[in-house]
């Protein structure tokens, strides 16, 4: 497989993440009967039997036209059953069920068709096999239909059954039948006498009809001297009034919502569903890696002139509890195929794999992936947690999987899923098969010269509540420290839900603590391989990681630890502009203005491709008193970078300070022109301009540094 590029950008992604962080689910909602009429009818006429209750709630929090739209597009599609054709079978269907009941289930009603519990579950259900009425001719029985209906309708919707429909007391609509609420004598005209009398008179009239008076399902009525209506039916009608609600994944509408703002148009209908898989992995004692994996259920491949190929947009971002932006990063990844490897892929599980340093603490991991290629998105949550200094050795997670490769001594990068001297190819949905060996890898951290020498590993292997397998082994059995690993024979077992735990033990049989991994042993034979996608990163001792933590660091104000990491870096790293600017931000935030102009201003050269170099500069010479440097900086910030309301209100106050009077109320009332509501800009100018000039301290000469 060629790599045409595989490129990592680990800046502020600008407005994206603006957007991203300040999204909420669950937020303010409209009234249904607020909405503008087109959305009105379309909730509450077109879907409303078939809308699962989230996708009406997040329906309601969209507060634009054009959302709106988005969301009816992809509402069909989450329900199109051939995604690959021009035409939406379901929605044409839908539509034509609800055209007939309009046309045809409406007569005689004062309410059209489709609001009608006939009309209602031909929506849901279709045309029925087979219909037979009652009623008229019929001695003592009011209006009845048997709608009879036989396929398979999904999970706990037996392969049969039937649907009544009768008019109480021979008037009005016919409303939907249940043995237990409404009973055999319901379906008799004027009968209020005993119900094992009201099955005998509709026994004289059909069979058929008395056995379904009792019971919708075939079968459970064929002795109808027991005359106790069944459960059994309510149960199944309380299943077909949500019957549509079941069969769709509405995860897509929390993610058109939570992406909307910034997932572009012609991407936000096509969410795709997945599997993912997160684990934290350690880099030597004190450094941990984020490594993760998001299997897309299906993958499209783009081709042009007889070529194929992918090409992927990747975000990703870290944040606290509070929300606050840890870390954030964009790569993009394209990638070249040949026929046989496009035909190839179509048989296996795509997946994304990536990993990244990450301090310690509690955060959310968010991770957005666009493929440019067919316009779909897909988009992975998950809680991290990466612990701080250890006060007891443990155990890290478990990482399960059926292939693991010894890497070579000479293969120095560092892709996803790399633990010590082998490289892993996990699952992500935790499934594998008879024929499978599973390998079981993990580290102990903090074990200490004693315990690696005398400490124990309990393996337990559980299927279900049953213990299966269990065994002991010695640390000192494995080569360690980082990469401990234990290779299991599945072909023994029954197919099912399985757990495996292994449990840490001192010399003394003390336990140290335990870590657990579930999965699932399937009872197919095959299962389709993974064709993974996974970076090839510097190796775990690059400046990168340093610098990555450094910034991480920062963002938590933890600032004389980001220092040293990021002074680390830059040592090692003096010519690279990034290093020196975060090194200049950590310097700047502990004012240490010196600091900042000796590291950057060797970098000016190369300012013009970063704003941050001016804004640095003009603001540590503006705090150390030296206006007229910082006026140099501020102008050319603004020269190069446009209008930034910060920036020009600096310029305007260091205008001031070295008295350029015209220079400084006309910055500020271009400041005022951009955002008048600034009362503090707003004083500072009706002081300038109220004030006589000799007031003002002289003008200095600005000059360049």
């Amino acid at each position: 497989m060629d790599r045409r590029s595989l490129k990592t950008i680990h800046t502020v992604c600008g407005v994206l993440f603006l957007l991203w962080g300040g999204v909420t689910l669950g937020g303010p909602s409209q009234k249904t009967k607020d909405l503008p009429p087109k959305y009105r009818t379309w909730l509450t006429e077109d879907v409303v039997y078939i809308i699962t209750p989230k996708e009406k709630d997040v329906f309601l929090q969209l507060e634009s036209d054009r959302d709106r739209d988005l969301f009816i597009e992809a509402f069909w599609r989450q329900r199109d059953p051939v995604a690959e054709t021009r035409n939406n079978e379901f929605q044409e269907e839908h539509e034509r069920r609800i055209q007939y009941a309009n046309a045809q289930l409406g007569r005689g009603s004062r309410q059209p068709g489709w609001k009608t519990d006939r009309g209602k579950i031909y929506i849901i259900l279709g045309k029925p096999a087979s219909v037979s009425s009652y009623g008229g001719e019929q001695i003592n029985l009011v209006p009845i239909e048997v709608w009879f209906y036989q396929g398979n309708y999904g999970p706990g919707i037996p392969a049969s059954f039937y649907v009544v429909f009768f008019q109480e007391e021979g008037l009005g609509d016919y409303i939907l039948y249940s043995p237990l609420r409404h009973g055999p004598k319901k379906l008799l005209e004027a009968y209020d006498g005993d119900p094992r009398q009201a099955v005998n008179r509709i026994l004289r009239v059909d069979r058929e009809l008395a056995g379904v008076s009792l019971s919708l399902i075939p079968g459970q009525s064929t002795a109808i001297i027991d005359t106790r209506p069944a459960l059994d039916s309510e149960m199944l009608l309380n299943k077909l009034a949500v019957l549509p609600q079941q069969k769709v994944d509405d995860l897509y509408a929390e993610r058109l919502l939570k992406y909307k703002s910034f997932v572009e148009v012609d991407h936000s209908v096509y969410y795709v569903g997945n599997e993912a898989l997160l684990k934290v992995v350690p880099e030597g004692e004190d450094r941990y890696f984020v490594h993760y994996a998001v299997e897309p259920s299906r993958i499209s491949v783009g081709s042009a002139e007889g070529k194929y190929f992918i090409h992927l947009e990747v975000f990703g971002r870290v944040a606290d509890l509070s929300g606050k932006t840890v870390y954030q990063y964009k790569k993009d990844v394209s990638l070249d195929l040949d026929p046989e490897q496009v035909q190839e892929m179509k048989t296996k599980r795509f997946s994304f794999q990536d990993a990244f340093p990450l301090i310690s603490g509690r955060y959310r991991f968010d991770v957005l992936i666009k493929n440019q290629v067919s316009k779909e998105f897909t988009s992975f949550e998950s809680e991290v947690a990466i612990p701080g200094p250890l006060a007891a050795p443990r155990l890290a997670p478990l990482i399960l999987s059926a292939r693991r490769e010894k890497r070579a001594p000479s293969d120095s990068g560092f892709l996803a899923f790399r633990v010590g001297d082998a490289q892993l190819y996990p699952v992500a949905n935790r499934t594998f098969k008879k024929s499978d060996r599973l390998f079981v890898t993990f580290a102990v951290l903090g074990a200490t010269p004693v315990l690696a020498e005398a400490g124990q590993l309990e393996f337990a292997l559980f299927r279900e509540d049953s213990k299966v397998l269990s065994f002991t082994k010695a640390l000192r059995d494995y080569p360690g420290p980082q990469a401990y690993c234990e290779e299991l024979d599945l072909s023994p077992h029954e197919p099912g839900l399985f757990s495996i735990t292994v449990s840490l033990r001192d010399a003394d049989n003390m336990d140290l603590g335990a870590a657990k991994e579930d999965f699932i042993l399937s009872a197919q034979p095959g299962l389709p391989a993974t064709w993974s996608i996974s970076e090839r990163n510097p190796p775990p001792d690059d400046p990168q990681y340093s610098h990555i933590l450094g910034t991480e660091l920062l963002s938590v104000d933890r600032i004389e630890e980001a220092k040293k990491l990021l002074e680390e870096a830059y040592r090692k790293r003096p010519d690279s502009l990034d290093f020196a600017l975060s090194l200049a931000q950590a310097h700047f935030r502990s004012q240490e203005y010196p600091k900042v102009e000796e590291l950057l201003t060797r970098f000016l050269s190369q300012a013009d491709e970063q704003s941050q170099v001016y804004d640095l500069l003009g603001r540590s010479h503006f705090h150390q008193g030296d206006f007229a440097k910082a006026v140099y900086y501020f102008k050319k910030y603004l020269s190069h970078f446009g209008t930034n309301l910060e920036i020009l209100n600096l310029l305007a106050e260091s205008f001031y300070q070295v008295g350029e009077k015209e220079e400084a109320r006309s910055a500020w009332k271009k400041s005022l022109e951009i955002e008048p509501r600034q009362e503090e800009v707003r004083k500072k100018l009706e002081i300038l301009e109220k004030s006589p000039a000799s007031s003002h301290p002289s003008p200095k000469e600005v000059h360049q540094p």
